[in-house]
């Protein structure tokens, strides 16, 4: 099955294990990005993931496309040119001290990316999935206008489109974000959330829930989803549900209401993480996600596929989840003892 994602894959610049930005003489490069990290995932579960974006020639940016090949990753798409790419550092909390991030992005490769300067056609022939989230049109007005084409092009050549909110207050304000998101929902199938994410970029909250306190209203979420989902006429909302007890110890789960198997929402099981490195935890989450209603017999089997392939993640280093699919079903079906394996 083919999948394309859309977005920017970045440098990441992280300080070494938790050490702090003003600690650290060196910083251990990687790289990563939320459409590029869904791609990595679906790749590792055996799909055929494509991405697309733009990277410069320069060696760094073939870096960035080495990083994608060398998982799996189609990078058929990836139009070359620009001056840069986009960077973020890292530093990575701990207990209450909570993590950072700082972005290095502004005139990125991916940002001149023009509509003309891809076949959008060519890119949906024969393709089953299209996945953005909500970071690309945040760019500018460049990146909105490749995702209104991209959109129309899997439209019009019946692809599923899922979308992940992925509201970033340091790329644009809630106004700017609702401005161009809402009427981007026209063209979602699947919608992919948090909790600040809807409010954020489509103006609807969850009642009941301090995250910040690890305090959750399933039921809040429940009819959030519902009313997503009517409004804007989604065949599938699925948010997660993060307890936050500190920078070290998430409680993690989600809730998904479909027009099938989830028709009254249904809630995954819940995990005790002890956190390693929380970033791309919801990439990884769509990437399970979209593996699991595309593979999965019944929805709520994709749902339990994508909290543990989510859970896993945030257990490793990096963006990218770098796990396969056996040990993703394996901890789904119950296994999570974290017993060594011999």
């Amino acid at each position: 099955m083919k999948v394309v994602t859309f977005g920017e894959i970045m440098l990441r610049l992280s300080t070494p294990g938790f050490s702090r930005f003003i600690q650290s003489k060196a910083f251990d490069a990687e790289y990563g990005g939320g459409e590029a990290n869904v791609a990595v995932s679906l790749a590792n579960y055996g799909l055929d993931a494509y991405f697309l974006s733009k990277l410069p020639k320069h060696e760094i940016g073939q870096c960035a496309v080495n990083a994608l090949r060398s998982f799996g990753v189609r990078t058929d798409y990836i139009v070359r040119g620009g001056e840069r790419i986009g960077i973020y550092f890292l530093e990575t909390g701990a207990s209450q001290r909570a993590s950072k991030v700082i972005y290095d992005r502004a005139n990125s490769a991916v940002q001149s990316l023009s509509v003309s300067e891809v076949d959008w056609d060519a890119v949906f022939k024969d393709c089953d999935w299209f996945h953005w989230t909500g970071i690309t049109p945040a760019l500018g007005t460049k990146s909105q206008e490749c995702l209104i084409a991209a959109c129309k092009a899997a439209r019009a050549a019946s692809v599923t489109i899922s979308a992940d909110l992925n509201y970033r207050a340091k790329l644009w304000s809630t106004k700017e974000a609702q401005d161009v998101m809402v009427p981007l929902m026209e063209y979602v199938d699947v919608c992919i959330a948090n909790e600040e994410d809807a409010e954020k970029s489509l103006g609807f909250k969850a009642s009941a829930t301090n995250i910040d306190h690890a305090e959750l209203d399933e039921a809040g979420y429940a009819a959030l989803c519902i009313e997503l989902k009517k409004k804007f006429g989604f065949k599938a909302v699925a948010i997660t549900l993060r307890e936050s007890f500190s920078a070290s110890r998430n409680g993690w789960s989600a809730i998904m209401a479909d027009e099938k198997d989830c028709v009254i929402p249904h809630r995954s099981k819940r995990y005790d993480i002890q956190i390693v490195d929380r970033v791309g935890g919801g990439d990884s989450f769509a990437g399970g996600l979209i593996y699991g209603l595309l593979k999965k017999d019944n929805t709520k089997e994709a749902l339990e596929f994508a909290v543990a392939a989510s859970c896993l993640k945030q257990t490793i280093s990096g963006d990218f989840n770098l796990v396969s699919k056996d040990e993703v079903e394996k901890l789904a079906k119950g296994s999570g003892s974290g017993r060594v394996e011999r």
